[in-house]
């Protein structure tokens, strides 16, 4: 038997738990505990623009997709335009249609695009009805007045789809401005699907969504539903759109803001989806694109599929009663960033962009105007773009200082051939999503929707300043390409366009309306002309519901004799929108001067850099570089606070 003194008995077991207290300790430094992301040996380091997200990011329902490059490579010339025998239809040859001898795939490249006649858009038999003027313009403002109303937008919802029997109190405080529109399909119960920006403290951008009716006078002899007394009470005597589902919160997850350095830095304090925009895909997908931190600079733009965001839209879009399926498949399941190739063509801040589709193929527009030069690219998933695919032969289309000169009081000169309009020099920017059209009726026995016939068409703003530097006005003008590539400016308007109720910024209600009376009240109620609208900007525009057999993949595509919707943003403040035939929109435009004649500058070696080599149109050679990124951060970090 073994015999320990009284104060050796505790050795032992002091030993033991000496070392299950070593044992414990190093279990906590070696292993990580469960409520942090687990370690794995030799895992590669993040690449330096990776995204970082914390733990608790992964409660929310959407995430940012894993970075998928980090330096832009182009991809191989296959991408840049799909060789489905556009020669061979004569889709490049001419407006005629005659295909072109020999026509192969390879000659669908870019560079072989010199060889192959390209007539000027004024010699498109086409576009002929677009050429022609109905209406003079403003003889002191320049504006063509087209005879539709804008109306009012509310997201009172009311008493009886709301469950209360009375009228719901007005939304008081709530400022809603940036309304986006798209039309629901013809099988829905509701007519719309409208998305606004919230008006907050500046520490989050919020929107709101619902889906919406339209009640009050239709278009020529139309019949749309009629306003009752407590519609006409919330929309006014012109009736308008109101929300018929409760409005909801737009729930978008901030992204990270990795180069708001510098000057930018104040913008890391400004998250959430500025002014979104709603469109249709070429595949029938109900699409959202919002400007918000990125990845690459300070700003960029996000793109989702609505149904992510409003799921009842998945189960409404499932239920065609002619081809009942599971609706669309996603492009953009999650929230992904449009990139821009090569990084060096980007600028810190970067807003409205804008999409095109030719059927399954997506391509994404970022500048228009002269400088420093039109540029789109296409999309070849994950948000990855090509180089820009702009003929590099291509003659600009807008003009930066297209007005003539400005006298001491601001006032242009007057010549001839234009009026004048006083304001001073503005610049373009592109305002709304596109759409696809067909230069025919639909109810036209002849029409046969065609390469030859069919073009895309956009409105652009052409945003003019006051002294301070700050908007003074958004000119409201339609611009258009073609549908196949390489995608050619066909024409612009000739004015800018208002609407019947509009007033022009920088004019008086007597300039706006120099052969009628202001007191002349017209269709707006009580209100004289010089109340009405003041200061507008286009932000959406959408093909109208009601088109019979109008499946999805046909959303984004219309004909001269369709309507279109027009949602504006009205004095910051408010939401109006105008339905008007694509035809009076689609009036009095000019010509694009076309292709410049000459040979094509040959590539280097490299075919994926191929575009970058090219020539920027409307700036003689070179590449848009770096300066011209500049430009475009200069333009945009002055107007972040606009809402265009």
């Amino acid at each position: 038997m073994i015999y320990l003194p009284s104060l050796r008995r505790l050795f032992l077991p002091a030993l033991i738990v000496l070392g299950l207290v070593i044992c414990y300790r190093t279990s906590v430094r070696t292993f990580t505990p469960l409520s942090q992301p687990l370690s794995i040996f030799h895992r590669p380091e993040l690449a330096p623009n990776a995204v970082r997200l914390p733990i608790s990011a992964l409660r929310l329902r959407m995430l940012p997709p894993a970075q998928r490059s980090s330096n832009h490579l182009s991809p191989p010339p296959a991408f840049y335009y799909r060789p489905d025998a556009d020669l061979a239809s004569g889709s490049l040859a001419s407006w005629s249609g005659s295909a072109p001898s020999g026509g192969r795939d390879r000659d669908l490249h870019p560079h072989n695009l010199s060889s192959v006649p390209h007539p000027a858009p004024a010699q498109n038999p086409q576009l002929a009805a677009l050429f022609r003027c109905e209406r003079a313009p403003n003889r002191v403002t320049g504006h063509i007045r087209l005879p539709y109303i804008l109306r009012n937008i509310s997201l009172v919802v009311p008493a009886a789809a709301a469950g209360t029997g009375t009228r719901p109190p007005a939304q008081d405080g709530l400022r809603l401005f940036n309304p986006t529109v798209i039309s629901l399909p013809y099988w829905s119960r509701n007519q719309y699907l409208l998305v606004g920006r919230m008006m907050t403290d500046g520490s989050y951008q919020q929107n709101m969504l619902c889906e919406a009716n339209v009640c009050g006078a239709g278009l020529r002899g139309e019949e749309e539903a009629a306003c009752t007394e407590e519609d006409l009470q919330v929309l006014g005597g012109a009736g308008g759109m109101r929300c018929a589902t409760e409005p909801m919160l737009v729930s978008v997850p901030p992204t990270p803001a990795e180069k708001c350095e510098g000057k930018l830095a104040a913008f890391i304090d400004l998250p959430g989806f500025h002014d979104p925009r709603i469109f249709w895909s070429g595949r029938g997908e109900p699409l959202i694109v919002g400007n918000t931190h990125s990845r690459y600079a300070c700003f960029g733009l996000w793109i989702v599929d609505l149904r992510v965001l409003y799921p009842p839209l998945q189960a409404l879009l499932a239920s065609s009663p002619v081809a009942p399926s599971l609706g669309p498949l996603m492009s953009y399941p999650s929230l992904t960033e449009l990139t821009r190739n090569p990084a060096s063509d980007r600028a810190a801040l970067e807003k409205n962009w804008m999409l095109f589709f030719t059927g399954h193929e997506a391509y994404v527009h970022y500048d228009i105007a002269p400088r420093p030069g039109r540029a789109f690219a296409k999309l070849v998933g994950g948000g990855l773009t090509t180089a820009n695919l702009t003929d590099p032969l291509e003659q600009a289309c807008l003009v930066d200082d297209d007005v003539h000169d400005v006298d001491d009081d601001g006032h242009a000169a007057f010549n001839a051939s234009r009026p004048r309009r006083p304001h001073d020099h503005g610049t373009w920017h592109q305002a709304t999503n596109s759409l696809r059209l067909m230069l025919c009726d639909r109810h036209d026995a002849q029409c046969t929707p065609s390469r030859a016939n069919t073009v895309f068409f956009a409105i652009i703003h052409r945003k003019v300043v006051n002294g301070l530097i700050l908007p003074m006005r958004y000119e409201r003008y339609v611009v258009v390409w073609a549908a196949h590539p390489p995608f050619h400016m066909l024409a612009v308007s000739q004015h800018p366009l208002l609407m019947a109720n509009e007033t022009a910024s920088g004019w008086t209600a007597a300039e706006n309306w120099p052969e009628e009376n202001d007191e002349d009240e017209g269709d707006q109620g009580t209100a004289p002309r010089s109340m009405w609208a003041y200061f507008t900007y286009t932000v959406s525009i959408a093909y109208d519901r009601g088109r019979a057999a109008d499946e999805l993949i046909w959303k984004n595509t219309g004909f001269l004799d369709d309507v279109v919707l027009v949602a504006v943003g009205v004095d910051d403040v408010q939401q109006a929108f105008v339905r008007l035939p694509v035809r009076d929109l689609l009036q009095c435009l000019r010509p694009c001067p076309g292709r410049r004649a000459g040979a094509m500058p040959m590539p280097g070696k490299m075919p994926g850099k191929m575009p970058g080599k090219m020539p920027v149109p409307g700036t003689g050679t070179g590449t848009a570089s770096g300066t011209a990124a500049g430009e475009r951060e200069e333009g945009a970090e002055r107007s972040m606070g606009d809402e265009q």
